[in-house]
């Protein structure tokens, strides 16, 4: 039988993002509170290698948000040959290989609750968040069960996982934002965005671990870049709010495995 998350009011968490700065643009906030409460958190990134800047950055970031060491799957990035030289790019790794990577992540940390991308791969559809969202999402399950991966160690059984996203009504004035350099907005009905955490006790540690990211702050189409052009007002509006999707299981009364703490 798989071993199963122990109750806690601050339950553990794992992000599982596809590059540096996906963790602090879209769960800083919860990281940090989670950290702040005493709960265990870390993040698994699937693309970059663990020798490249972005891995530093990604280092001081972690270590911003309370989230420990980077853990890095070190494949290339869909877009950035330089990502990960000599390494396959995510989106061309097989699946079973992927998801066997991050089954060992999960069965290693033992997270109650696992946080990523959603189906549409965010606002900007980039194709590394759509493959990380598939490949956690059957991780999850394959996590718990004893015949699927047992190199990988023994079994564990998040109670739940949450996908960041972007509800229709929450874009608000970052639409235009990433219209104007290019970049495409896809969001979800309001009905999909089951939760909605405000950050704002923990907006100035999220958005000092977003500036970590000195490569994406200084370029002018990465949100990183787009945000700290912004007056302060309007940039601490768009990120004061993290929207997520729950899949497993729905909300219960008395239920340990929520995001906010």
């Amino acid at each position: 039988m798989p071993e199963k998350a122990l109750s806690s009011t601050n339950p553990s968490l794992l992000g599982v993002f596809a590059h540096p700065d996906d963790e602090s643009l879209l769960a800083g906030g919860i990281l940090a509170q989670h950290a702040a409460a005493h709960a265990r958190t870390a993040v698994v990134t699937m693309t970059w290698a663990p020798d490249s800047h972005r891995a530093a950055e990604l280092a001081d970031a972690l270590r911003t948000l309370g989230a420990g060491a980077p853990r890095m799957l070190g494949y290339g990035d869909a877009r950035n040959p330089q990502a990960a030289p000599g390494r396959p790019r995510l989106v061309d790794a097989p699946l079973d290989e992927v998801v066997a990577a991050l089954v060992q992540q999960i069965r290693s940390f033992r997270p109650d609750i696992v946080v990523t991308h959603d189906a549409l791969g965010q606002l900007t559809g980039h194709p590394d968040h759509r493959r990380t969202h598939q490949a956690a999402l059957l991780a999850v399950q394959d996590a718990g069960l004893a015949h699927l991966h047992p190199e990988a160690g023994k079994p564990w059984q998040p109670r739940a996982m949450y996908c960041a996203t972007h509800p229709e009504s929450g874009v608000g004035e970052l639409g235009p934002l990433l219209e104007a350099v290019g970049k495409a907005v896809r969001a979800v009905p309001d009905t999909y965005a089951t939760t909605a955490v405000d950050v704002t006790p923990y907006l100035a540690q999220k958005w000092n671990a977003i500036l970590t990211h000195r490569g994406e702050v200084a370029r002018e189409r990465p949100l990183p870049g787009i945000l700290a052009r912004l007056p302060e007002e309007i940039r601490s509006k768009l990120i004061a709010t993290e929207y997520f999707t729950r899949l497993t299981p729905g909300p219960t009364k008395g239920d340990p495995a929520q995001l906010s703490i």
